[in-house]
């Protein structure tokens, strides 16, 4: 994002897109692209995050918009769509955990064929699109998100010094495309087995490369300025990295005190058949706001679930859907939360601020999902 910055790319991204073809010529406008890219690409929610807030900073800038607002468009688009187009490794995880409950006798049939449905009930996610566009569109302010302000740096940005905006698009085109190329690596030929950490890596370390030569080969920057503009880029991320170890740790001790269990034993006592959605909901939410990962709720919570549904003869993939709205609306509300960090690092917001912001609209968009659990069931 330094480098990207260094290079000139996105003056020249923002000059075309507020002055030569008026598409951002609003504050609506601005946040309206990053929704869209956070929607489009559904491949991994860090990478649509940093994408949709390396693409929209620039032209929330111009425009005015606090960065609180782009991060809350960055992570409320993100983790959405990636749980419900699952081609990507939030499929993977959820296929893999759910063929365990195939193995085990609790639910028979095709991995594959109860993940579409299960997704099919993915109440918060949608709920969440929705919320998010229409507070985009209709410029909503809830609570503190009243009182968010543009930082006064950004406020007015030079176009003097603007490169093709190509020096910006290029290196994001061959992020995007090499996410894919070693999902498909990792996973020896099938993208949904592939290793989404291992990828990223490989993919920043690519893009970097590609970079290199885009910006020194050519001569925009020299060998020197792109490695102190590379080292000062990730010097800034020192202390969102130690939040995050942090954040995994204590994820790591909560669930090793096995939190779920205890949390899913008190639920099932004298529970009505009708409440059972919506209670697994709002303890996917508890468990994925306390240990910050949405992944680790699902890992905890579809075992329990599932066996939770056929004991009362409820609607399992209901329950299915119910841990995955959990997870995610829990990960949205956390603070020690990966996809709230980096949301917050690729809007240049404190994460404090975003989450204080983002949360009533969380809040609203998991309130109409607990609904819709009770009515489905």
């Amino acid at each position: 994002m330094e480098l990207l910055e260094r290079s000139g790319g996105i003056n020249g991204f923002v000059a075309y897109m507020t002055e030569r073809s008026k598409l951002v010529s609003s504050p609506r406008s601005a946040l309206m692209v990053s929704y869209i890219i956070g929607v489009v690409i559904f491949i991994e929610s860090s990478i649509t995050s940093l994408i949709a807030g390396a693409v929209g900073r620039p032209l929330c800038d111009k425009e005015g918009v606090p960065h609180a607002k782009l991060a809350f468009v960055c992570d409320s688009t993100s983790a959405p769509i990636s749980s419900l187009l699952v081609l990507n490794g939030w499929g993977a995880l959820l296929l893999g955990l759910i063929a365990t409950q195939i193995e085990s006798g609790f639910i028979s049939g095709e991995s594959v064929d109860w993940l579409i449905e299960s997704v099919v009930f993915n109440f918060y996610s949608m709920s969440a699109l929705l919320v998010t566009f229409l507070a985009v569109w209709f410029n909503i302010e809830i609570g503190p998100m009243k009182n968010a302000t543009p930082p006064k740096v950004h406020a007015h940005i030079s176009l003097s010094h603007k490169a093709p905006m190509s020096y910006m698009l290029a290196p994001i085109f061959v992020m995007i495309v090499s996410v894919f190329v070693f999902l498909y690596m990792t996973g020896s030929g099938n993208m949904l087995k592939g290793s989404g950490s291992s990828s990223i890596f490989y993919t920043m370390l690519t893009t970097l490369g590609f970079m290199y030569i885009l910006y020194v080969v050519k001569g925009k920057m020299s060998s020197k300025s792109y490695f102190i503009s590379a080292f000062i880029g990730g010097k800034k991320l020192f202390g969102i990295a130690m939040i995050l170890l942090f954040a995994f740790a204590i994820g790591k001790v909560t669930s090793e005190l096995r939190t779920g269990l205890y949390l899913a034993s008190l639920a099932s006592d004298n529970l009505a058949p009708v409440f059972l959605a919506g209670v697994i909901f709002l303890l996917s939410s508890l468990i994925s706001f306390s240990t910050g990962t949405s992944w680790g709720t699902f890992s905890i919570m579809i075992p329990i679930a599932v066996p939770m549904a056929t004991g009362l003869d409820a609607n399992v993939a209901l329950a299915m859907g119910a841990v995955i709205s959990g997870g995610v609306f829990g990960d949205h509300c956390s603070p020690i939360s990966d996809t709230t960090i980096i949301s917050s690092l690729a809007s240049d917001c404190e994460v404090i601020e975003h989450v204080k912001t983002q949360l009533p609209y969380a809040l609203i968009s998991g309130g109409i999902a607990f609904i819709l659990f009770v009515i489905f069931s």
